[in-house]
């Protein structure tokens, strides 16, 4: 019964936040970047375009456009991702519409480009990180990503360099070069409302000061260690491996504390995606 309720409580706490990314996302688009003839990449970017030759609702061609892509999605990737790709969308449409009366905030380009474009970023980035998306071209090249030789981002940066291009042709090309900077700052944003600011980083360290480094790690760092058994494929010899996870911030001082005891350690770093307590902070006495 606890766990059933905990399910319930999660679905509709990822239902809320995916309704107020929609709404932070709405802020972006009608208060910062629509007002003054900037566009976002994607459908929502294809919508603008549309909406300044047809005198409809942005919020309908915000629907419709990402409806094909929406029912292709549903075949392909799961329902799951669909349906909560479709409710955040009907939610943008909404707020679209809901805001589309309200004078923008301000007129001056840069301002609507650089504020436009982090609100943009932390609304659709908050729908991501609960399991949603506003983007049906990323349903596309997430099916395009199994059958071509290219990422589901070089397939998302053709469609929006496309997009961005075409808004030149619209709006003028300095209103497309400042789409071109909010899609970047709101793709950023993306980045840290997803990941967060304290983006975990999984350091191996490979070292024959092994003892002496894990120690010092455990008790400067605060992090719990791990030591893995090694061995080199072509000599055949033997050594421990230790593997930590870290914040971002922690990276330079993991740097320091390696260095001061082997300036010769390999250390590897990459990004992951971290859950659980057993790698956080331990208590420093």
């Amino acid at each position: 019964m606890k766990r059933k309720y905990s399910h319930v409580f999660t679905f509709i706490n990822k239902i809320l936040l995916m309704v107020l990314g929609s709404v932070i996302a709405s802020v972006g688009l009608e208060i910062f970047l629509i007002p003054n003839n900037i566009i976002d990449g994607g459908i929502t970017g294809i919508s603008i375009i549309a909406n300044h030759f047809i005198n409809l609702p942005l919020g309908i061609f915000i629907f419709l456009l990402n409806l094909p892509f929406l029912i292709v999605g549903y075949k392909q990737i799961g329902k799951t991702f669909a349906f909560s790709t479709l409710f955040s969308v009907i939610c943008l449409s909404i707020g679209v519409s809901v805001l589309h009366p309200i004078p923008g905030i301000t007129h001056d380009i840069l301002l609507a480009t650089i504020f436009g474009g982090i609100i943009l970023g932390a609304g659709v980035g908050l729908i991501i990180r609960n399991g949603g998306s506003l983007d049906g071209t990323e349903i596309v090249a997430i099916i395009l990503d199994k059958r071509i030789g290219f990422s589901i981002g070089e397939i998302v940066m053709f469609f929006n360099l496309f997009i961005l291009g075409a808004s030149g042709i619209v709006f003028g090309w300095d209103r497309a070069m400042y789409s071109l900077i909010a899609y970047f700052i709101a793709f950023k944003t993306i980045d840290i409302t997803v990941e967060g600011l304290n983006e975990s980083k999984s350091v191996i360290v490979v070292s024959d000061k092994h003892k002496e480094i894990s120690s010092a790690l455990t008790s400067r760092l605060g992090r719990g260690v791990t030591l893995l058994h090694g061995e080199g494929a072509y000599k055949g010899d033997t050594t421990n491996v230790i593997y930590v996870v870290v914040s971002r911030l922690e990276i330079a001082k993991l740097r320091s504390i390696v260095h001061d005891f082997d300036e010769n350690a390999l250390i590897s770093i990459a990004s992951v995606d971290v859950t659980g307590k057993m790698y956080g902070k331990k208590a420093i006495h």
